[in-house]
């Protein structure tokens, strides 16, 4: 789950791990793909050395995918990978953390990405979401969203609630994938570096209000996002996201269990907890996960992000650009899971 940008602390992670100087880092995704022609097929190479008249076919299917999981498991035994401060890996958020979200992004949600051409190609910017769903599978879908779809195929670093960092396993797989905690500081040095970073500013009274109130926008925290922004002077993409508030329908909540849990809230859903490990699978609802234009924030005087009024008001647009977009894209959608 995600939260807004309010707590002080810092949490950098420093793993070492040898690189290749020339491939450290490198974005894959593109050059494994093939390069997109017009009508979404595949230009052909007929360089020498790549399929063409007197050469091989490339491997596709089972023997690509096979060939690709042996070539991850020797840069893992070799340390051929690379780690940031952050604890991000690309590596290993391409090979073992995408691949099962795609699922869930193109078969189960079947998600329709709009306006992914408002997000920049490079430089720091923040995309500013809605947040729904009792578990926080929209940051995912989000990050899934402009990995695949944008032209650069750009990793989003999610910001995330202290929660996420203090759960075992859940936490050094967050932090391996790009997720980092959710303050200004962490958030500023991102942006500042010209990374691509999403907060969801509801935090847990978004992602955990009940049913009843699903697509009404909770109070957007104390406007921590708009700082990081202006204080880096970064756009930021107001996002409205469709889709989540229907996959796991909040009916209730045992109060009591959560607490002693440490649990914000432990949900009652039409399927949790009364079909058991059942009641885990979301439903299949359909997306829509629209990236609005951006609002500059480069222009704004010096000091701007120490305004309380500046920010304030900055927030509150942001806010009301994704209701609005929120109530037009339920009139597009139709039926949360017919279509």
């Amino acid at each position: 789950m995600t939260g807004p940008i309010d707590d002080p602390r810092v949490h950098p992670v420093r793993e070492n791990a040898t690189a290749d100087p020339g491939t450290a880092g490198r974005d894959t995704t593109a050059s494994d793909r093939g390069t997109s022609g017009a009508a979404g097929g595949t230009i052909a190479d007929d360089s020498p050395g790549t399929d063409g008249p007197g050469t091989p076919p490339a491997e596709t299917g089972w023997r690509r995918q096979a060939a690709e999981g042996l070539a991850f498991l020797r840069r893992r035994i070799t340390g051929d990978y690379q780690v940031d401060d952050f604890g991000f890996d690309p590596d290993f958020a391409e090979h073992v953390f995408l691949p099962p979200l795609r699922l869930l992004f193109d078969k189960w949600f079947r998600v329709e990405v709009l306006g992914v051409e408002n997000i920049p190609s490079d430089g720091g910017a923040l995309i500013v979401a809605n947040h729904s769903g009792t578990v926080a599978m929209d940051a995912l879908m989000t990050a899934v969203a402009v990995h695949d779809h944008h032209p650069a195929h750009r990793s989003v670093r999610i910001l995330g609630a202290d929660m996420v960092f203090d759960t075992p396993v859940m936490g050094p797989v967050a932090r391996r994938t790009g997720a980092t905690l959710a303050c200004n500081p962490d958030a500023e040095r991102l942006l500042t570096t010209g990374e691509l970073v999403s907060v969801f500013p509801e935090g847990f009274k978004g992602v955990g209000k009940p049913f009843s109130q699903r697509y009404k926008l909770q109070r957007f925290g104390r406007g921590g996002f708009v700082s990081a922004a202006v204080g880096t002077g970064v756009p930021i993409i107001p996002t409205a996201i469709v889709g989540a508030e229907e996959i796991y329908p909040k009916l209730g909540d045992i109060k009591p269990l959560a607490r002693a849990l440490g649990l914000p809230y432990f949900p009652v859903t039409p399927t949790f907890p009364w079909l058991g490990p059942l009641g885990a699978v979301p439903l299949p609802s359909r997306w829509i996960i629209e990236f609005g234009e951006p609002i500059t924030t480069a222009d704004l005087p010096a000091g701007s992000s120490e305004d309380p009024m500046l920010v304030f008001n900055l927030a509150d647009r942001v806010r009301e650009n994704i209701q609005q977009a929120l109530y037009r894209l339920l009139i597009r959608r139709g039926h949360p899971f017919l279509g």
